[in-house]
């Protein structure tokens, strides 16, 4: 089993976040003798997806609580690390990865008074599983919308791992809607690999889908986001990110990234669930959320897009995220949207 735990007790106290059924507004809440643990299927050096969750770690030991984290979790690991935390008094126990649903589905009746959160699950479950996620739908779409404004020719790519997971489904689904929101002609042949954690594996496909004539590659991967990027810089055409580490490794061609706030959505749950009130669903963070969205599109911490995307377009891409904060635009995503292949 290839663990790594980091458990360091700080002083109890403080305030964390208070959420609402779809808000990350902020409330003061005592935490004392607050306990909470992470569980990772990657590394938390991946620059991607497992970077993300592990950000939670440092604003819950800022806010006093004990915290510890196990990256590199295989599945056949899933049951008994979550057991490990739940036996030693953490509460809630966090899978960072709609993979950890099923182990928290059967660890939840075992122990009853710990919480299981899961990020990027499809569901709650029993009395004490609860998965939140930021809107995939939304900034997929938008990414589709993008993809195809900036491309020229009309031929579109997406690389991504863990083919039928809720939330792949609908970010890939809404990015394929997207492309054809503006152009129902374009060609979006879409790629899935076996391991999100593969840069080597993701760059041979998004090179496949390149030297196809894609010339936008989209992808949702964790550490393998690293090899799209790649691709796209050798081969110089555009693509996304998922960090700005991934922004400041191609500045040309990424025009924009997928920056998710898994640490405020962890440290509200966290928080609510410390205080009793977390419900066994799945709550969603989307543009119509009263705190804001759980995720956006950003090139840096200042700026939401690359100097090369024109400014009509990112007027059309504000403009669809006012469409999604109002209701005037919801998406129906399904699996045949998220396809393989065109």
């Amino acid at each position: 089993m290839s663990l790594t735990a980091a458990t360091r007790p700080l002083a109890r106290a403080a305030a964390m976040l208070l959420i609402g059924t779809a808000s990350l507004c902020a409330a003061p809440l005592a935490l004392a003798q607050g306990k909470v643990a992470l569980l990772l299927p990657g590394s938390i050096n991946d620059q991607s997806w497992n970077a993300s969750g592990y950000a939670a770690i440092g604003k819950m030991k800022q806010a006093g609580t004990e915290t510890a984290f196990s990256e590199n979790v295989q599945p056949a690991d899933h049951i008994e690390t979550m057991k490990d935390y739940a036996r030693r008094g953490f509460n809630p126990v966090i899978g960072h990865s709609g993979r950890f649903l099923s182990a928290a589905q059967r660890v939840g009746p075992e122990f009853e008074k710990t919480s299981f959160i899961v990020g990027s699950g499809g569901a709650g479950a029993g009395k004490n599983v609860t998965s939140v996620d930021y809107d995939n739908a939304q900034v997929g779409y938008l990414m589709g919308v993008l993809a195809a404004r900036m491309s020229k020719t009309g031929k579109i790519g997406s690389v991504n791992g863990l083919e039928g997971l809720p939330n792949i489904v609908q970010q890939v689904g809404g990015f394929r809607q997207g492309v054809k929101s503006v152009k129902p002609g374009a060609e979006v042949r879409v790629i899935y690999i076996k391991d999100m954690e593969d840069a080597a594996m993701a760059k041979e496909a998004a090179l496949a889908l390149i030297a196809g004539g894609a010339d936008f590659v989209f992808g949702k991967l964790n550490a393998g986001q690293g090899g799209i990027v790649q691709a796209a810089k050798e081969k110089n055409v555009y693509t996304s990110g998922r960090s700005f580490a991934n922004v400041e490794a191609a500045p040309q061609n990424v025009l924009t990234a997928i920056i998710e706030k898994w640490d405020d959505m962890y440290v509200a749950a966290a928080a609510e669930a410390r205080a009793g009130t977390l419900k066994p669903a799945l709550i969603t963070y989307g543009y119509e959320a009263k705190g804001g969205p759980g995720a956006d599109l950003m090139y840096a911490r200042d700026k939401g897009y690359a100097p090369v995307v024109p400014a009509e377009v990112i007027a059309e891409l504000d403009g669809l995220k006012k469409q999604f904060a109002s209701g005037a635009l919801k998406l129906q995503v399904g699996k045949e949207d998220a396809r393989g292949g065109l």
